[in-house]
């Protein structure tokens, strides 16, 4: 249809094709997967949001980032993971046209949004290592809150600008995404127009919210290295290496195959497409439930608080227990 110069596109959904060639008995297996991940996934993180929202010796830069990616994964999680689950229980794989594309600014916002919190991680443990002395005075609440504000703005206009570059293409049919959820990447192929320059465009904006942290996180990390071995304290030799490769066990489930997958979908898609589909979700998903169990695991302060609240509730059930008890 053609309204004025412009081409409107004629289709009103597009269908989730997931693992077309998955055989039907590992369905059920594939949705159960996911329905552990999410359920962890929301829980989690939704503990992480609301004992350090909570806890006022919580209220410190890096728990402050802790924060903010949980937020971030629960929410990308959220937009996605109970549509897989519909396509998986229900058989309901379609998505009307406009919501496909108010998906894909979430899934592209919130990529970009874990790429920058990433990057803010690796510059707390930059100035917390390399300048012990100096870090109160450098980093604070109030400066740590603003950055992140600062990064969920600017991921949103990254996310914008893919979405708007997927959205402008025509569409006329086919419309089965090879996926399970909207990327401008398995989308755009779909356009009845050249969908090269959107695609090259989404790429380019890709690799800037992915690379220019990156390669921040690369510099600060060889630069703690460099101290780590300088320092001639066994001891903080050991705690600055336990802290560290807890952020890198993180930062290589991010992105490595995200990037990855970005570089070789632009030079070609792949030929497997349930391949694709499984890297997408793998470093979509997996990162998102782990990534909070690993702090709350390795992050001392976290453990303690969570011991103790858990104590706490402990304590509370049994003298409530023993009320009733004592009542009867």
């Amino acid at each position: 249809i053609t309204i004025g110069s412009q081409l409107v596109s004629t289709i009103s959904e597009f269908v989730f094709v997931g693992f077309a060639g998955l055989q039907q008995n590992f369905h059920n297996l594939f949705s159960i997967a996911v329905f552990l991940i999410y359920n962890i996934s929301l829980y989690a993180n939704g503990i992480v949001i609301a004992v350090v929202t909570a806890k006022r010796h919580l209220h410190k830069p890096m728990y402050i980032i802790i924060a903010n990616l949980a937020l971030s994964d629960l929410l990308l999680d959220t937009m996605t993971l109970p549509k897989i689950l519909a396509m998986s229980w229900f058989g309901d794989n379609t998505i009307p046209f406009h919501a496909c594309f108010f998906q894909m600014f979430f899934v592209h916002s919130l990529g970009s949004l874990d790429s920058f919190i990433i990057m803010l991680m690796a510059f707390d443990r930059y100035v917390a290592i390399c300048e012990p002395l100096r870090y109160f005075s450098i980093i604070s609440n109030r400066l740590m809150v603003g950055l992140c504000g600062a990064i969920w703005i600017l991921a949103a206009f990254a996310g914008l600008g893919i979405t708007l570059l997927g959205a402008k293409l025509y569409y006329c049919g086919p419309k089965r995404v090879k996926n399970y959820f909207c990327t401008v990447t398995q989308v755009a192929v779909l356009a009845c127009d050249d969908p090269g320059p959107s695609r090259r465009g989404a790429f380019i904006i890709g690799m800037i919210v992915h690379f220019i942290p990156l390669s921040f996180i690369i510099f600060s990390y060889a630069m703690i290295i460099r101290t780590i071995r300088s320092a001639s304290s066994s001891d903080g030799w050991q705690k600055a290496f336990y802290t560290c490769t807890t952020h890198l066990f993180v930062i290589g489930m991010y992105f490595v195959p995200r990037l990855v997958v970005y570089i070789y979908n632009q030079v070609q898609l792949m030929s497997n497409a349930d391949l694709n589909v499984l890297i997408i979700c793998l470093y979509t998903f997996v990162p998102h439930f782990l990534s909070p169990i690993i702090y709350c695991l390795r992050t001392e302060e976290i453990k303690r608080t969570l011991i103790r609240s858990a104590y706490g509730i402990l304590l509370n059930k049994l003298a409530e227990l023993n009320h009733r008890m004592a009542g009867h």
